[in-house]
């Protein structure tokens, strides 16, 4: 028989319905970040100091939670090269991502920084992993298909100076975040299994903070670490890192209540809440035809996630 210790080690999974209200409202703060950041951006706020002011105040949360749980700062034998290189591609990614959602509409960024399952199943199969199934392939080439209309690559083709240099710019960011993102969740896959998650968690965002801090003393990104412009600009600082830390640590801390197995596609509500936010905030707006698309892609994702294997 298990001891009342043991039994307590094993968290009580929420109820369904509460753990997808819950995910849809991390979601949407999470695109919340990603419409304040926007806001930032457009009164003169730097790439670099968004990065860096987010990252600080989520590496307050977590030295807190890491704190509070007792862990030790130590790392297994060899994960040290990994666990950096994993913080430098969530800093690209942050980079990127960023760099996206200040060229083209929000929800639009956030559809290419989804993109990254196909570009992950893909890198563990060329890294010697399993080949994706034919059905996740022919799922991957409806979400390409889909982007394709969101991305209006017709009129793109047809007259590249309608969409602007912005737009190809913004578009190379948002798939170079994905495609970060992709290497850092096969690295934390593979090599960092045995690393703790609120360590490998802490060591990531730090590693993020001294990535912007170098970069801005560096002058890397011109303008990069800028300050607002206004108030409006402020505000949209201050709300991109809040809303970030707060999506940040209720899904840390209740992950093991989630039963993220089946209830992780629930995620995938962000970049249709980043329509709405972006929208009411922002005024942006796709066309009919480029909503359909990001239907089609956002329903690929979902299916592509449920897959047991890609």
């Amino acid at each position: 028989m298990s001891s009342p210790s043991s039994a307590m080690a094993v968290p009580v999974l929420l109820p369904r319905h509460v753990a997808v209200l819950l995910l849809a409202g991390v979601a949407t703060l999470f695109a919340g970040n990603h419409v304040a950041a926007r806001l930032a951006f457009d009164e003169g706020t730097g790439l670099l100091l968004a990065v860096l002011v987010r990252s600080a105040v989520a590496l307050a949360v977590l030295i807190v939670l890491f704190l509070a749980q007792g862990k030790r700062l130590v790392l297994p034998a060899g994960a040290r090269r990994w666990q950096l290189l994993a913080g430098l591609m969530v800093a690209v990614q942050s980079l990127c991502l960023y760099s996206a959602v200040a060229r083209i509409p929000v929800v639009v960024a956030l559809l290419l920084m989804n993109t990254f399952p196909i570009q992950l199943a893909l890198l563990t199969w060329a890294l010697g992993g399993p080949r994706p199934t034919l059905r996740a392939a022919l799922i991957m080439a409806v979400i390409l298909a889909g982007l394709v209309v969101v991305l209006d690559v017709p009129t793109l083709v047809a007259s590249p100076q309608a969409l602007g240099e912005e737009w190809l710019t913004g578009v190379a960011f948002g798939l170079g975040a994905a495609t970060a993102f992709s290497f850092a969740l096969w690295i934390t896959e593979h090599r960092l299994a045995e690393v703790g998650s609120t360590l490998r968690s802490l060591l990531t965002m730090l590693t993020v903070l001294v990535a912007m801090l170098l970069a801005g003393a560096m002058s890397l990104v011109p303008g990069g670490m800028a300050l607002p412009a206004s108030a409006t600009g402020w505000a949209g600082l201050v709300s991109l890192a809040v809303l970030y830390s707060v999506a940040f640590s209720v899904l840390f801390i209740s992950v093991p209540r989630l039963e993220m197995a089946r209830n992780a596609p629930v995620m995938n509500v962000e970049p249709v809440a980043s329509l709405a936010l972006g929208y009411l905030v922002l005024g942006q707006m796709l066309s009919g035809i480029q909503l359909i698309g990001g239907g089609i892609v956002l329903g690929g994702i979902v299916l592509l996630s449920l897959s047991r294997r890609p």
